[in-house]
C-alpha cells in the first residue's frame, strides 16, 4: 500500500474482492448440492458464473479449498446467530424462543452449505475435517451451556445438556434436505414448530417463568 492509496478505495477493493469469493461459494453450493462434490468440477463453477476455470482458481486454489470454505461458511453462519440470540441479554426462557427461530432460519438461509458438509465431510482434507469439526463442536458446547445454565436456574429440566444440544441441533439439521421454497411449510412456521417441540424436550412448563 502507498501513501497516495486511500483506505476507502483499498475498502471498496476488498468488498468487491468478497463479493467475488461469495458468488463463487454460492455457485459451488448450488453445484456441489445438485450434483455431489465428487460430480462436479471447477470448469462447471466457472461456467454457473458465466466465467473460466481461471477466475475460479485465481480466488480458490483447489476445490478442496472451496469445500473447505463452503462447510467452514455454515457452521460459523449459524453459530454467530445463535451467539447474536445469547448477547440480548434476555431471561432464559424468552432466549431460548429467540435462539431457536434464529437457528433454524440460519440453517435454512444456508441450506445447502449445511446440507454440504453433512453430506461431504468425508471429501474434506483431514486438516480441515479436523477444523471444521472443531467449530462444530464449539457450537454445540455454545448451545450445550446455555442449556446447562437453564437447568441450574430450574427453567429446563436436563441431566444431560449436551446430549439435548445435540438432540436439537440433528432436528434443526435435518431441516436442510426436506425443507422447500415451495413447500407447505414456510420458515416462519418451521421455526415455530421447532421452537414448540424444543421447549417440550427441554422441560418447560407453558406459562413459565424466566
Amino acid at each position: 500500500m502507498t501513501q497516495t492509496q486511500p483506505a476507502a478505495i483499498l475498502t471498496f477493493r476488498d468488498e468487491v474482492a468478497a463479493l467475488k469469493r461469495q458468488r463463487i461459494l454460492d455457485a459451488a453450493a448450488d453445484l456441489f448440492y445438485s450434483h455431489g462434490y465428487s460430480n462436479t468440477t471447477l470448469d462447471a463453477v466457472g461456467e454457473q458464473l458465466g466465467f473460466s476455470k481461471a477466475f475460479v482458481y485465481t480466488n480458490y486454489g483447489s476445490k478442496q479449498q472451496l469445500l473447505a470454505e463452503i462447510c467452514t461458511h455454515g457452521v460459523t453462519g449459524v453459530h454467530e446467530e445463535v451467539r447474536h440470540a445469547l448477547d440480548l441479554g434476555l431471561e432464559t426462557r424468552p432466549t431460548l424462543t429467540v435462539l431457536m427461530d434464529r437457528y433454524v432460519n440460519a440453517v435454512l438461509e444456508h441450506q445447502k452449505y449445511i446440507a454440504v458438509y453433512v453430506r461431504e465431510e468425508k471429501s474434506l482434507l483431514p486438516e480441515d475435517a479436523v477444523r471444521v469439526s472443531g467449530l462444530r463442536r464449539a457450537f454445540f458446547a455454545t448451545i450445550a451451556d446455555f442449556i446447562a445454565k437453564g437447568t441450574a436456574e430450574g427453567v429446563f429440566q436436563t441431566t444431560d445438556p449436551h446430549m439435548a444440544a445435540l438432540t436439537l441441533g440433528g432436528a434443526v439439521t435435518w431441516t436442510t434436505f426436506w425443507y422447500r421454497d415451495t413447500g407447505r411449510l414456510d420458515r416462519k412456521t418451521i421455526a415455530r414448530e421447532i421452537t414448540r417441540n424444543a421447549n417440550r424436550m427441554l422441560g418447560v412448563s407453558p406459562g413459565g417463568g424466566a
